[in-house]
């Protein structure tokens, strides 16, 4: 049974699912990281809000582990390098909060144009300084969103509703997308000029980092307002200050910030300031949507392979995940074939897709057998990081669907190619779910992947089988079966011997001694 450990404050009901669908649940909320370290090793899944930090060091400690689960959108305390390196799934729940968080956003707009905490710390204070506090309409007034994701998309919607007109900058926003959610697309500098209240919806990269800049504020309309319920580091919090206090920018509304918890900050004198202390997504609904979300998907992963919302690995639904593992497997085999034998720098590697599999969901198929294939030769290789692993060493990689008649129901076919040359392989299902060899080097030959194998190129001449069965009979190595193909009679053929118990490389070297004999090689399968 998987286990997970729930190291954050989350819904209990939480614990329920994972209980429901089959995962042993610890909940430990409030780990020093110390602690963490300690424990970490024990769990298969790891569910997290903000606290926990996910570093490399956690990830070193955490040999068992095969998904971290972010109950929330940002991802910012975990290291998605490290744990795509070492074989870790990372999900999070991008649309749990998007709702709360528009809200939270919209909601600091209008404070910020009503200047609504600062009235109310005045009349409560017993004064009624009804003419201090003139604020200004939103309607009618321009709105700049950076970032026209999920968030920013529904920050839209409500903006319209409240009359105001959308200006967006996203790389990613297309034209037609923009139509649809009734904003006009244009460029930053754009945006920046022309906004009367600026909000920011985007994650944090290196791109992004300090987009609010003091060159962009110098940009930026005397009078505009800033909203920032995004992620901290966005806006740099100096050159805010010092725009808030020369009376270039009107006021801010922060909710995140480049250091959190932020007790203390550049911008907590500034004047015309609104804070929160990160309270985007808490909302009594959001906080029960994300943790039973992040709940669904780690129990799924864990005990199906069902991949939901990864930021590292394809995404395989519940019901695919039974479908697609017949053919990750016969994929991760094939690479395997592949993979043992010896062979200069690959450089390409492609999958072709015929009969079923042309209509199935390639990415995870590809990367089981990528996996497979690269697993041989390199360290720490699988699913999760294989692409990263073939890329970062030059492999191009590519598949291929067929849209044909194919002589099987089902078929894969993996060739790799290298400096000099180009090996294949081809695999098909029998009976929807035992994989079997069924083509070498263009040469038909039908096989199983039993623990122990002998791959054979030889001369196709009379003689060769009985020596072969006569240096085993000599050495005491049992056959237990022998597929032989051939492209044509008298020219090179292939044999595909299943022995009973491993073999020493001087046994293997007496085989390849053979005279008929061009290569041999031992490949190992798991069971």
């Amino acid at each position: 049974m998987p286990k997970v450990l729930i190291s954050d404050k989350i819904a209990p009901d939480a614990v329920e699912i994972f209980k429901e669908r089959g995962v042993e649940v610890d909940y430990k909320p409030g780990l020093s990281p110390e602690e963490l370290l300690e424990i970490i090793g024990d769990y298969d899944g790891l569910a997290i809000r903000s606290a926990t930090k996910v570093t490399a060091d956690v990830l070193a400690k955490a040999t068992k582990l095969r998904a971290v689960g972010r109950a929330g959108i940002g991802v910012d305390n975990v290291d998605v390098k490290a744990a795509t390196k070492a074989g870790v799934v990372v999900m999070n729940t991008p649309f749990g909060n998007a709702v709360t968080t528009a809200e939270h956003a919209i909601t600091m707009m209008l404070s910020l144009a009503r200047q609504i905490p600062q009235a109310h710390a005045s009349t409560v204070a017993g004064k009624w300084e009804k003419s201090k506090f003139v604020g200004t309409e939103i309607s009618g007034k321009i709105l700049g969103i950076i970032g026209c994701g999920n968030i920013g998309a529904i920050v839209a919607d409500r903006a319209q509703g409240l009359k105001m007109r959308v200006i967006g900058f996203d790389p990613f926003l297309t034209e037609e997308r923009a139509k649809t959610l009734g904003i006009e697309k244009v460029e930053l500098d754009e945006l920046l000029s022309r906004a009367d209240f600026i909000t920011l919806h985007t994650p944090l990269t290196d791109a992004t980092r300090n987009i609010i800049s003091a060159d962009a504020l110098h940009k930026t309309k005397k009078g505009v307002r800033i909203i920032n319920c995004a992620r901290g580091g966005l806006v740099d919090e100096l050159a805010l200050s010092a725009a808030l206090h020369n009376g270039h920018v009107a006021g801010a509304a922060l909710d995140v910030f480049a250091e959190e918890p932020a007790r203390e900050n550049p911008l907590f004198d500034a004047p015309n300031l609104i804070v929160t202390p990160h309270l985007g997504a808490s909302t009594t609904e959001a906080q029960e949507k994300v943790a039973l979300q992040i709940a669904e998907q780690l129990a799924d992963y864990l005990t199906k392979g069902a991949v939901t919302n990864a930021l590292n690995m394809a995404s395989v639904t519940a019901e695919e995940a039974p479908i697609l593992q017949p053919y990750m497997t016969l994929g991760k085999l094939l690479g395997s074939f592949l993979g043992q034998l010896e062979m200069p720098q690959i450089t390409e590697v492609r999958l072709e897709l015929d009969g079923k599999s042309a209509n199935l969901n390639e990415t995870p198929i590809l990367a089981s057998t990528l996996a497979g294939l690269l697993g041989p030769k390199m360290d720490s290789v699988n699913m999760v990081n294989a692409a990263t692993i073939a890329s970062a060493n030059g492999v191009a990689v590519a598949t291929v669907r067929h849209d044909r008649r194919c002589d099987y129901e089902t078929l894969l076919r993996l060739s790799v190619s290298y400096d000099g040359g180009e090996r294949t392989i081809a695999g098909t299902l029998i009976g929807g779910n035992k994989p079997r060899i069924v083509e070498l080097q263009d040469i038909a030959v039908e096989a199983e992947f039993p623990p122990h194998l002998l791959y054979l190129r030889n001369y196709d001449k009379p003689g060769f089988i009985g020596a072969l069965g006569s240096v085993f009979g000599e050495l005491g190595v049992n056959i237990a079966t022998f597929h032989l193909g051939r492209k044509e009679e008298g020219g090179e053929a292939i044999a595909l011997v299943e022995i009973d118990s491993d073999i020493s490389t001087e046994v293997l070297n007496q085989v390849k001694d053979l005279p008929q004999v061009v290569r041999a090689d031992h490949l190992r399968f798991a069971s």
